[in-house]
């Protein structure tokens, strides 16, 4: 097999093996959204992580991060608002812009989400063997760094 063949396979394999593995991790996101008695959204619940990952901001700044339109980010925040998940407070620059960042409650909520998540994967990595679990941790880093992540601890996120 010549060696462009063998990369087209090789990514196909990998594209594939991501796939599944995303779908397992969007089911343990679900999951611990689903196990909140906020009804809160997937969609809010993003909002709530770039605001804790990216600090205050204004409604702008946010919808461009969730690529959303502004008036839907409005919106999303008007709900946030409503639920306390979020606080909002006029900018000291323009009295026209209001910033909005994660409210206590929105951390505490994020904290909770956080630690079913990380109970959940807890539980897969443990089936794992040792082995498996340094290439899973090896491939992980790759990939996040290929995507441009940065890792948990370099967030602004003040999470355990």
């Amino acid at each position: 097999m010549d060696g462009s063949k063998h990369r087209v396979k090789s990514e196909g394999h990998a594209v594939s093996a991501v796939l599944t593995a995303s779908r397992v991790l969007v089911g343990v996101s679900a999951r611990s959204l689903n196990a909140l008695d906020d009804d809160v959204t997937v969609p809010q619940y993003r909002a709530l992580v770039v605001l804790a990952s990216r600090g205050a901001q204004g409604v702008g700044a946010l919808a461009e991060a969730l690529s959303i339109h502004p008036s839907t980010a409005t919106r999303l925040c008007d709900r946030l608002e409503r639920k306390q998940l979020i606080d909002r407070h006029l900018s000291s620059e323009s009295r026209r812009e209001v910033t909005v960042d994660v409210s206590v409650a929105g951390s505490k909520l994020l904290s909770t989400v956080t630690e079913r998540r990380r109970s959940e994967i807890e539980t897969i990595v443990h089936a794992m063997d040792a082995g498996q679990r340094e290439r899973l941790i090896e491939a992980f880093e790759t990939f996040a760094t290929a995507a441009g992540e940065l890792p948990d601890d370099a967030w602004k996120l003040g999470w355990s």
